[in-house]
């Protein structure tokens, strides 16, 4: 083995929330050295694909209150309301903070900060940066840690394991894939902050990258995954691709129209376009801004009725915004027309868009506290991978770039305070234990890919089939019978991983060992999904079981806790939902949600 690294803080990702924590850590203590790992050059981390805001309070028609409201009904009452009024109050700073660092925050007429509207939202809270938001805020935060000399980066390592020693994570074993070196980095504390896992289905918004690595480094390392049942659909990807179409193009007045050219949205209890004349709310509401599970959950009742378009790529719907005039697309969603014109081939001022519902975020993650504790002392989470849980059974849009900011910056807190109250990294007798896990890692790398003899299997193989099964029995709708196909089919799948073999057995880039090692990871994430789903005998938010129609709060307002076990299917528990001042009730859009929410006001 080669001689280990060493840093205070080790932080595993380098998108929006793992570099958001990187300067919470040398602002609190700039004395603390600080190891930004990740397996792309940060630049091309998944944030920069968020197109539409993040959602702050700052107009005077709004509140924290109502934030919090929004987000806990959005959740269908399974957020922790604790962690909510944390985002909700803390998110202006956020943003302004953000501001002050370069980010260009698209401005009203008179210099004002400019909100749009976004689905589930109420209230136009949600800050932009026209509809490149991500690419914005993740080259801020970026050129933002390039003052601190004490952030270094280990650009294109891939972490495969978290080091435990004496019942604490003392850092990560990682591979330099320019080299193929494996190396142990030694650290006080460890931040996962590595996004979803999209990728575990077939068609997703998600980057190739988003396999679930950091989720799966935690719950190997003894850690539940929290609310993994929970996967929301975007309505609105691109047909063949999956590349999302942003939902500001909805804020912005976009409509959904079906194969008869009617906005269909009005037939699934999200009402009726409505202005609201209360002075606190003065946008207009419609039912093309409904939360993002209950859009996606009508196109699936189109399909059935054969209202749906046919396409080379599957049935689709149109989103429509030609109405908006080529001017205010190019001022406003300049990246839209980009995307529709580059890869659907049409010119949204000229055509509606052809849309489809497409995997996009993951509510669930590692089981973390309000501060991204997770219960494993030294380890930390935040953002995608992270469920501290302000999502719920559904996100809403523009929260989870504000989640990243938020929980990015308390887990880096938290992790400092935790760095400067230890000694130093580790005695010569500890970093050997921690060197033996390392090589471990190493021998187990070579001997299960690199020096392996025979195997039949490939990894594309095994990949379609986790897709089939992840599409087919813990889609949109679920019920036990197709659930219970697909944990069985995963399973099966797992098997069929030890037969896996690798062409290329050489060091440097060795991608196909990388696919490999990633397709592990998918697979023990695709598990907790769909056991998870299989023991949640109710239907809440992204979460619908055919045979078990009605949310049941009476035996499931919970979280559920997905703990692994070896050579078994995971071990499902679960743990009560913080509520703090608002109690569980209906979840209703459209006419009657302006007096539910003066009631809550």
């Amino acid at each position: 083995m080669s001689e280990a690294l060493q840093h205070d803080i080790v932080i595993v990702g380098g998108g929006g929330a793992g570099l958001r924590a990187a300067i919470a850590v040398t602002e609190c203590d700039p004395g603390l050295s600080v190891a930004v790992v990740s397996k792309v050059y940060p630049m091309r981390s998944h944030t920069v694909a968020a197109e539409g805001g993040a959602a702050a309070v700052i107009k005077d028609n709004d509140s924290l209150d109502e934030h919090a409201y929004d987000t806990i009904s959005g959740s269908d009452w399974l957020a922790d309301q604790d962690a909510v009024e944390a985002l909700v109050q803390e998110a202006r700073g956020e943003l302004i903070r953000l501001e002050h660092w370069g980010c260009p925050w698209s401005r009203e007429p008179d210099g004002h900060v400019a909100v749009r509207p976004f689905g589930g939202m109420k209230i136009e809270r949600t800050w932009f940066a026209a509809d490149k938001t991500g690419f914005h805020l993740l080259h801020t935060l970026f050129q933002t840690s390039l003052k601190y000399e004490r952030i270094v980066r280990y650009d294109e390592w891939f972490v495969t394991r978290l080091v435990v020693d004496d019942g604490r994570c003392r850092g990560v074993v990682a591979i330099e894939l320019r080299t193929g070196l494996v190396r142990l980095i030694a650290a006080k504390a460890v931040i996962l902050c590595t996004g979803g896992a999209g990728r575990i289905f077939p068609f997703t918004t998600n980057g190739a990258i988003k396999t679930g690595d950091g989720m799966a480094l935690a719950y190997r390392a003894g850690v539940p995954l929290k609310d993994m049942e929970f996967v929301q659909y975007h309505p609105t990807g691109l047909p063949g691709t999956g590349i999302l179409i942003t939902e500001a193009a909805r804020g912005e007045g976009g409509i959904m129209l079906n194969k008869h050219g009617e906005r269909y949205l009005k037939d699934y209890n999200l009402g009726e376009p409505l202005d609201i004349t209360d002075p606190r709310h003065p946008q207009k509401l419609t039912m093309e801004l409904g939360p993002r599970d209950k859009l996606s959950q009508a196109f699936v009742h189109e399909q059935e009725k054969g209202n749906t378009i046919a396409s080379p790529f599957g049935d689709v719907v149109h989103l429509d915004i030609r109405h908006l005039g080529k001017k205010t697309i190019d001022r406003k969603l300049p990246f839209v027309r980009e995307l529709a014109t580059n890869y659907a081939g049409i010119d949204p001022v000229k055509e509606p868009i052809p849309v489809r519902p497409v995997v996009h975020y993951m509510m669930g993650g590692i089981h973390t506290d309000i501060d991204g504790a997770t219960p494993l002392v030294g380890l930390y989470a935040a953002g995608e991978c992270a469920c501290v849980s302000v999502n719920g059974a559904n996100r809403l849009g523009s929260n989870s770039l504000t989640e990243i900011l938020v929980f990015g910056a308390r887990a880096g807190h938290a992790a400092a305070q935790l760095a400067r109250e230890l000694p130093g990294v580790g005695s010569a007798g500890r970093t050997t234990v921690l060197q033996a896990q390392a090589k471990d890692e190493q021998d187990r790398i070579a001997r299960d890919y690199l020096r392996k003899e025979g195997g039949d299997e490939r990894i594309a193989a095994i990949r379609d089939d986790m897709y089939y099964a992840m599409e087919s029995g813990a889609g949109i709708y679920r019920d036990q019978s197709s659930l219970k196909q697909t944990c069985t089919m995963l399973a099966d799948l797992r098997e069929r991983c030890h037969d896996i073999h690798l062409d290329d057995r050489s060091n440097c880039f060795n991608t196909e060992l990388t696919a490999a090692l990633e397709l592990q990871f998918m697979l023990e994430v695709a598990e907790t999904v769909a056991h998870s789903a299989l023991a949640r005998t109710e239907s809440r938010g992204s979460h619908q079981r055919t045979d078990h129609p009605k949310r049941n709060d009476a035996t499931f307002l919970k979280h559920s806790l997905a703990y692994r076990s070896e050579d078994a299917p995971p071990r499902i528990d679960y743990l009560d939902v913080t509520i703090t001042k608002w109690p569980p009730g209906e979840r209703v859009y459209g006419a009657d949600t302006v007096q539910a929410t003066a009631d809550q006001s």
